[in-house]
């Protein structure tokens, strides 16, 4: 059972709401059964239950069980109130705006980009009452119950009820704000004064809602009512239906959550792989999937125990989602960026008084901590494992500690601050292993020393999405960046890294220097290769990935892979060829060493200088950043290094944010395959966390690698000591030992008992039948999957499977037991 807590506990949870902004709606299409979205009114005797409802609402936004006047609560709590000082003192009511900096008449309603900047100051207008809201229903603010302060609440809230917030207004601009984040945070005003809510204010606002969040909102799950936005459009109706006893619209709030749970196959929601999707074509679980766990983990606390308790059984697939979807992207407390869309672009936004950066550690907090209330609606058993996961990836989060309170509001933090103290929690340790999510073109890889991640893009997976003037220049994030984390901290891709890193050159890529313009290829996640080859195969502790790479807005085309070990990646790359005039670059990494920071390069035995310069290293065999990683290139590369400073600011990749200059050094390594280059090729091992002398000693080391092809056809390699072999056959052919009559991704791992895992995946999904022969003999197969259709044994191994495109990329297991 769920315990909540009096009105004045603290502050509100940070806006998991506010990370996400949607695009324009699409008709929508009716959805089969949707008037049984709709329940008969509840008797009136359940009066009670509105006002239990709004209390429970008014808990989950301010807290409980923290003293006002111990850090970081004390701070905290200062800090609201001094910026409700500073709106209510700025507060100017006028024909268009309640704020001068926040004007909402929109002049000319025909331009859609400026009405778009107009809608949005609605719903900012709305987020300062609710912070002067706050600041009078927390304790510890200095404006706690402050009647100047509450008179110019309801003062705003009528304000903006006449002028633009009503049932005679139309829409203009971004629908978001007048569904989603204007009624959010009204009816959190509203709840949070309750009963000294005037009568008039209360109807108002219930008509207002109704007419621009109508029951028709959530009739049919398509457009923008998918996903996190459905889950948020239900918080509205729910509310809305508290605010004044109205017992169908917390009913249809209850319903038309169920949509959100089942699996899906494309498009927005959660993917049986633990993919999750928002705007059809963008991965999504660190932005939008954090407001849909934040919304589901509040609307599951506000409903249960009550008459509109959320009991559908599917339920239980968005919880097992934690430990399936979100958990694999939760690093020792961040949220990778890979997942999370053009909320990386955020950073520190213009005009925030806090200056609290929005970075991979905000977001994985918001989370964690959203987990955390989760589970007081899940099985104990459940429950007991995620509190000691949370507590595990907040303990070892030495970037960001969560109890300064710099990431979260006081209603969280003083969840997560019990939990910290709860001795009877012990913290779990990170896992290790690797997951390939062939929903959204992502693998995440694991081991005692390092994290690692992938990002790819297909026609299925955009490049990148940028939107509302944000995430503009993110061009090559799809382009097989590889993110990795080692001893060295948590914060690589935190310490304002986007506005400062060369978006040319981002790590593990290949990418043409031919300049791109802002948001090139389109909003939304329009822009995507025309190609189907991204993924891999699996056994759950190493994988052979690959993509078939097509540079935007460019000619360049190229085959790329990765083979991820226990202590290693080994990247290949062929068939590298563009037309465009210009230069193009593998990045073999890009180490961001932050404001001041320096590391050694060493390559070959040889100690690099210090400072900025850029050079070209010939016949390069291996190279050591200090203090990060080794790097090994097999028969030896020609290598770029770079060391230099950059400055940028926030507003230049996100229009809302701010003007700041951010510096930061770089250590770059390239392979620089010339202009208009014709099948280049690369080949290097990255090996995070390794000494100076391990790395030179796994580049003398001869036998350890073998690889067996590197061509646009097929990329293979062979690694004896760990019975790992990995192919990707970007065309039917023979490699090594092994002959693929189709395109498909191999993996075979053989163990020290006799037996040897085989795992075949199809990243494509174009594969009907699959003949593969591993000349290796074979006595018998112990487990297989039902698409194996027929299997031969005694000299080599024969596995012939049916269709495989109906797997949707997801890896083929077979156990067999070798001669």
């Amino acid at each position: 059972m769920t315990t909540f807590w009096s009105r004045r506990g603290a502050l509100a949870a940070s806006g998991a709401g506010a990370l996400a902004l949607a695009l324009p709606a699409p008709g929508a299409a009716a959805l089969p059964g949707a008037a049984a979205l709709r329940s008969a009114p509840v008797e009136e005797t359940l009066a009670d239950e509105y006002a239990a409802l709004r209390a429970k609402w008014r808990a989950l936004l301010l807290g409980e069980g923290f003293s006002p006047t111990a850090e970081p609560f004390r701070t905290k709590l200062a800090t609201l109130g001094s910026t409700a000082r500073g709106y209510l003192a700025a507060m100017a009511p006028a024909e268009g705006s309640l704020w001068p900096d926040n004007v909402y008449a929109d002049p000319e309603p025909d331009k859609d980009t400026e009405s778009y900047t107009y809608s949005a100051q609605i719903q900012n207008s709305y987020g300062k009452l609710r912070t002067m809201a706050e600041a009078y229903a927390q304790p510890g603010t200095g404006l706690t119950g402050d009647p100047a302060l509450l008179a110019a609440v309801l003062t705003g809230i009528g304000h903006l009820g006449t002028q633009v917030y009503n049932e005679s207004q139309a829409p203009y601009g971004n629908w978001y704000n007048w569904q989603i984040g204007a009624p959010q945070a009204l009816l959190d005003i509203c709840l949070i004064l309750d009963d000294q809510l005037p009568d008039e204010l209360r109807s108002a606002t219930a008509g207002a809602i109704d007419h621009f969040v109508p029951d028709s909102s959530v009739a049919a799950y398509y457009g923008t009512s998918t996903g996190a936005n459905r889950i948020d459009l239900c918080r509205v109706l729910a509310l809305r239906g508290a605010l004044d006893g109205t017992a169908a619209k917390v009913a249809l709030a209850r319903d038309a959550v169920s949509p959100v749970f089942p699996y899906v196959t494309s498009g927005d929601g959660l993917y049986a792989d633990g993919s999750l999707v928002q705007h059809t074509w963008v991965p999504y679980t660190g932005s939008y999937g954090a407001v849909l766990i934040d919304g589901l983990s509040k609307l599951f606390a506000l409903l249960g125990d009550s008459a509109w308790a959320i009991t559908d059984p599917q339920r239980q697939i968005f919880l097992d989602s934690v430990e399936h979807a979100y958990a694999p992207f939760l690093h020792d407390g961040l949220m990778m960026d890979g997942v999370s869309g053009r909320a990386i672009s955020r950073g520190l936004v213009a005009g925030d008084p806090a200056k609290v950066q929005q970075d991979d550690h905000l977001r994985g907090h918001a989370i964690i901590a959203s987990i955390l209330l989760l589970g007081q609606g899940a099985g104990a058993d459940e429950n007991a494992r995620w509190r000691a996961m949370a507590k595990g990836w907040f303990g070892r989060d030495r970037y960001s500690d969560v109890t300064t309170g710099r990431t979260l509001g006081v209603a969280p933090l003083s969840r997560v601050i019990a939990l910290l103290g709860d001795s009877s929690v012990r913290p779990a340790p990170e896992t290790s292993g690797h997951r390939v999510f062939p929903g959204m073109d992502r693998a995440v890889h694991r081991t005692p020393d390092f994290t690692a991640s992938v990002s790819m893009s297909s026609s299925r997976i955009t490049y990148y999405e940028n939107g509302n003037g944000e995430n503009l220049r993110a061009w090559h994030t799809g382009s097989g960046m590889l993110y990795w984390w080692g001893a060295e901290g948590e914060g690589q891709y935190s310490d304002g890294y986007w506005p400062t890193v060369d978006p040319y050159r981002l790590p593990g890529t290949t990418a043409s220097a031919k300049p791109l313009a802002d948001g090139e290829g389109g909003i939304w996640g329009a822009a995507r290769p025309d190609v189907v080859w991204a993924g891999g195969a699996s056994d759950g502790t190493h994988a052979s990935l690959g993509q078939h790479l097509k540079g935007l807005s460019s000619t360049l085309e190229a085959k790329k892979s990765w083979f991820f070990l226990g202590d290693s990646v080994v990247c290949l790359g062929a068939g590298i060829t563009g037309g465009d005039g210009t230069r193009v670059e593998t990045v073999v990494d890009n180490r961001s060493l932050g404001a001041d920071g320096t590391a050694g390069l060493t390559v070959d035995g040889r100690t690099q200088p210090g400072g900025s310069w850029s050079a070209t290293l010939n016949r390069v065999r291996w190279a050591h950043v200090a203090g990060h990683a080794g790097y090994v290139f097999p028969g030896g590369t020609t290598l770029t290094g770079l060391r230099e400073e950059r400055t940028g600011t926030w507003k230049a990749i996100n229009g809302g944010g701010s003007a700041d200059p951010v510096t930061r050094r770089y250590l770059t390594l390239l392979a620089d395959h010339g202009v208009d280059p014709k099948d280049a090729e690369y080949a290097y091992i990255l090996i995070p966390g390794a000494s100076r002398a391990r790395t030179a000693a796994r580049a003398a080391d001869s036998r350890w690698l073998d690889i067996l092809a590197n061509s646009a056809a097929q990329q293979g390699v062979r690694v004896p000591s760990s019975g790992f072999t990995g192919i990707n056959f970007f065309e039917a052919g023979t490699v090594g030992p092994v002959t693929a009559d189709a395109p498909v991704s191999v993996q075979i791992h053989e163990k020290h008992d006799g037996t040897a895992v085989v795992c075949v995946a199809d990243p494509g999904r174009t594969v009907k039948g699959l003949t593969l022969t591993w000349r290796r003999r074979a006595r018998s197969v112990l487990t297989r999957p039902g698409t194996l259709t027929g299997v031969g044994t005694g000299s080599a191994l024969t596995l012939r499977f049916g269709d495989l495109s109906a797997t949707n990329g997801v890896t083929q297991t077979v156990r067999v037991r070798t001669a």
